[in-house]
């Protein structure tokens, strides 16, 4: 039975940008891909605005919560995508790093989160494509 990869995705607060990238992972994924997300400084709640962003394309991220970047997980990702978390992302070898320069939601009303939206959705749907070849 093929092993199952391990992607993580970290940002800064997980309120936005690694929650929306986890949110499409999991959809287009469909458990062919274990997804975490987590922050170096994790916010207190989700971005409202990315939650609704998504929701308008179908994918309900709001049940999530911001969690901390913790060791385990990098240890156990097979791919850690960082979006903005600087040097702050442990780096172990074996692992596949990519950073995706993404702008922070954060503070910016739905049509200034919709274009963000859609670049992680084609960068994950980049990446999932490459998982599966």
């Amino acid at each position: 039975m093929p092993t199952v990869p391990t992607v993580l995705f970290v940002c800064v607060h997980n309120a936005g940008r690694s929650q929306m990238a986890a949110g499409f992972m999991r959809s287009f994924g469909q458990g062919r891909v274990e997804v975490l997300s987590a922050g170096s400084l994790p916010a207190d709640a989700l971005n409202p605005v990315a939650v609704e962003a998504m929701a308008e394309i179908g994918i309900d991220i709001a049940a999530e919560a911001p969690k901390a970047l913790a060791d385990v997980d990098v240890r156990a990702a097979d791919v850690v995508i960082t979006m903005g978390c600087g040097d702050t992302c442990p780096v172990y070898p074996g692992k596949r790093y990519l950073d995706w320069e993404l702008e922070d939601p954060a503070g910016r009303p739905l049509d200034e989160v919709r274009p963000i939206r859609d670049q992680i959705r084609t960068l994950v749907e980049g990446l999932l494509a490459e998982l599966e070849s």
